[in-house]
């Protein structure tokens, strides 16, 4: 389904680059506009400066991780859906983070196919705005 997310803003943060690229591309190949960040302070910008969609957020993260970034966000009212990503497999900053505003929470690695149906659910871009992204244990 090419394009999918034509004429959306789709912000991706994650300091690693392989990942942030590889997340980049599969976006791009959808038809999105791609704004990237490698740390938290960059995503706090491209979120005020840019106004994206949707926010794709590695938890771990220099300059301010994506716990902090989240609750910058809820501290500035500054609302969009966000993916949380993470090898934290810990329940407790699953909650944290759903917490303070995340609306998925992914763990890595992660499928490309999978995040990109996520994103769908998350700004109805689908044909059919099912929610697709609801697998036990993998997201909320």
């Amino acid at each position: 389904m090419p394009n999918r997310f034509a004429n959306r803003t789709i912000a991706i943060v994650d300091d690693d680059p392989d990942i942030l690229q590889s997340m980049e591309l599969a976006f791009r190949h959808e038809g999105a506009r791609v704004l990237t960040a490698i740390d938290g302070l960059g995503a706090l910008h491209l979120i005020r400066e840019e106004k994206p969609e949707l926010l794709v957020l590695d938890m771990m993260l220099p300059r301010s991780s994506g716990l902090l970034v989240l609750e910058k966000m809820q501290e500035e009212r500054l609302s969009l859906p966000v993916i949380m990503v993470t090898a934290n497999q810990g329940k407790r900053h699953r909650e944290f983070a759903l917490g303070l505003g995340a609306q998925r929470y992914l763990f890595k690695p992660i499928s490309l196919v999978r995040l990109l149906e996520t994103a769908e659910s998350l700004l109805g871009a689908g044909p059919s705005g099912r929610e697709s992204a609801a697998t036990p244990g993998a997201d909320a």
